[in-house]
């Protein structure tokens, strides 16, 4: 999914495409990983490379991590899809609250926790069990404190449509970063693929 967009400035960088332990074709994590443990593995894998002052691009999972290396990591620049960071209060749908009464009854939390893979995101259904709870602790992180401390020039291209992340997210990402904007663009949490061209044409005036 990246590889459509790096191949476009392969001419330019060197574009280093990172599959995430417990995603792609890498192995899982052998422990339940946090946002900071992602972060130390990429700290790691960057110094392994020799790679200095990264333009660090991060979509949704990717952009939560990207967030928390560019805080504590010298960066050229950030460009975030569609990456969650703040942690709002949201209202519970039906099935989810129907599964809470559920787990607090006595001997009813076995089926709580199979009926999760029926209710949860299509990421979490067809996660494994230690990915799940990999998506659960990396998902109700709130990372605030980490984009305020981030000083580089951020992008953050959004899609008008984005139901897992809406723009209310983004607009309120923008605010709390020292030096980010915010491009909406028409389409969903993929917007960055759907408008592929306009976002090459971005990138270019940003890099």
């Amino acid at each position: 999914m990246m590889k459509i967009l790096g191949d476009h400035f392969a001419d330019r960088f060197r574009i280093t495409i990172l599959d995430l332990p417990g995603f792609g074709e890498s192995d899982e994590p052998s422990s339940v990983w946090k946002v900071e443990d992602y972060s130390f593995m990429l700290e790691e894998f960057v110094k392994k490379l020799g790679i200095k002052k990264p333009i660090i691009i991060g979509h949704s999972f990717g952009g939560r991590i990207a967030i928390r290396y560019s805080s504590n990591n010298s960066i050229e620049k950030l460009v975030l899809f569609g990456s969650p960071c703040i942690r709002f209060e949201k209202e519970l749908s039906t099935s989810v609250k129907i599964l809470k009464k559920i787990k607090t009854l006595p001997g009813m939390n076995y089926i709580g926790e199979k009926m999760k893979k029926y209710i949860g995101s299509s990421d979490y259904k067809n996660a494994s069990p230690i990915m799940r709870q990999v998506l659960v602790e990396v998902v109700n992180e709130d990372l605030s404190q980490f984009a305020r401390e981030i000083e580089e020039p951020t992008l953050l291209i959004w899609g008008d449509h984005d139901e897992a992340v809406p723009v209310y997210e983004a607009r309120e990402l923008e605010k709390i970063m020292p030096d980010a904007a915010l491009i909406v663009l028409p389409g969903s949490h993929y917007a960055y693929i759907e408008n592929l061209p306009t976002v090459v044409t971005i990138l270019n005036k940003f890099f």
